[in-house]
């Protein structure tokens, strides 16, 4: 067989243990078969491989591994484990069983995932919607908010499912502490303020993270053209609505109080410009007679904004459970064709300088971080997870 004499799968090497074993694991159980194939690092030398089954235990021992973690459902294999070490007198390593990591709109199947790869459904075993430490990374999560989400959690000698969201739950508590905050606007709304004179700059000092003074400050820019999210105005506000409105006044984070005073439409009639007053004597969160606002927005300078690609992601998966098919119909069908939505959004200059792989919060949108896709004329963002939004609630 080592000398490459034997056809794949004409001859194998197996154990003579016992044909009436009550586990049929142990029923002369195969230990080497025959491939003949590359391997990666050692090429076409060997053509003999070893089973799980006769290997495990080996390799475990040559590493000296004390507690080596398997999934439950190779409970059944664990004697055949100890009886290969004990065979053989080689350091006695032990197997634990414990139940492997359910999330809700997950996929863990590795060759239900390997077909997402190969199919080009996903972008890579990197892509943010994927379930690998690789994907984690590339989405924005720290190592700390994946450590927090396993203590969290815990082993269980059982199989179950975990809510998606004490996951992003982890991430947000972990990116609310330690991530600078940055304006983005990502579906943007033209503002023109009226009596602020055309051609003048000014910056304001904005707060990196008001969780930790050491982040320090930032210079931000404002001119008489700024952009602000759409959503943060209506012609026709309900109650508790506090957001800018025709006649209505919000501050501008760190910097004016600006009032509404026209709206612009198109032939449609749909709003495509807001021309608003400001009061020179706001700045810096005071105002001229010493007037209070309850809403407060964010925005971009129109002549400073940075344009990049944002990528909003959605579970993979439009069922909790994705293996969940209806009769007639398989797993794919479950597959969520919103999982990612890529829009063009306005971001401050300063996002240009943020380093791939570092989270940083859009304030009052989520949690993003530059993709590895992103370059200095084209910024890729990808959102690692968003805010509460106690608007949304409420609206809904």
């Amino acid at each position: 067989m080592r000398r490459g004499e034997f056809a794949d799968g004409e001859k194998v090497l197996r154990a003579k243990i016992d044909m009436a074993h009550p586990n049929m694991l142990f029923r002369d159980p195969i230990m080497y078969r025959i491939i003949h194939a590359e391997h990666h690092r050692t090429g076409d030398k060997w053509c003999l491989y070893p089973m799980y089954d006769f290997a495990h235990g080996q390799s475990d021992s040559i590493e000296r591994i004390t507690h080596s973690i398997c999934t439950l459902e190779f409970d059944v294999h664990r004697p055949l484990y100890d009886w290969f070490i004990e065979a053989l007198d080689i350091f006695p390593s032990h197997q634990y069983e414990f139940a492997r990591l359910n999330l809700t709109y997950t996929m863990m199947s590795k060759r239900k995932l390997l077909k997402l790869v190969q199919e080009g459904v996903v972008m890579g075993w990197d892509d943010p919607r994927m379930p690998t430490i690789c994907a984690l990374r590339r989405k924005g999560y720290t190592p700390a908010s994946v450590r927090a989400f396993a203590e969290m959690v815990g082993v269980a000698k059982r199989d179950n499912v975990i809510d998606l969201g004490k996951l992003e739950y982890c991430v947000r508590e972990d990116l609310n502490r330690t991530a600078e905050r940055r304006m983005a606007v990502l579906n943007p709304l033209k503002v023109v303020i009226t009596n602020y004179e055309e051609g003048r700059k000014e910056f304001f000092t904005a707060v990196n993270n008001p969780e930790d003074e050491a982040a320090g400050t930032r210079q931000v820019p404002f001119s008489r053209e700024i952009y602000i999210e759409r959503d943060d105005f209506m012609e026709e506000p309900p109650k508790k609505f506090f957001r800018l409105a025709p006649g209505g006044e919000v501050r501008l984070r760190y910097a004016y109080l600006i009032r509404c005073e026209e709206v612009v439409k198109d032939a449609e009639g749909n709003v495509t410009e807001l021309r608003c007053t400001y009061d020179p004597q706001s700045g810096g969160g005071s105002s001229s007679d010493g007037r209070r606002v309850k809403g407060v927005i964010h925005w971009v300078s129109a002549e400073d904004a940075v344009k990049a690609e944002v990528r909003l992601f959605n579970p993979l998966f439009t069922k909790a459970d994705p293996d969940d098919a209806e009769e007639g119909r398989t797993w794919e069908d479950n597959l969520n064709p919103e999982s990612m939505v890529r829009i063009e959004g306005l971001l401050e200059p300063s996002l240009r300088e943020v380093p791939v792989g570092r989270a940083v919060q859009f304030e009052r949108v989520g949690y993003f971080c530059p993709d590895t896709d992103s370059t200095p004329e084209r910024p890729v963002f990808n959102r690692t997870v968003t805010l509460k939004d106690s608007w949304a609630k409420i609206n809904k």
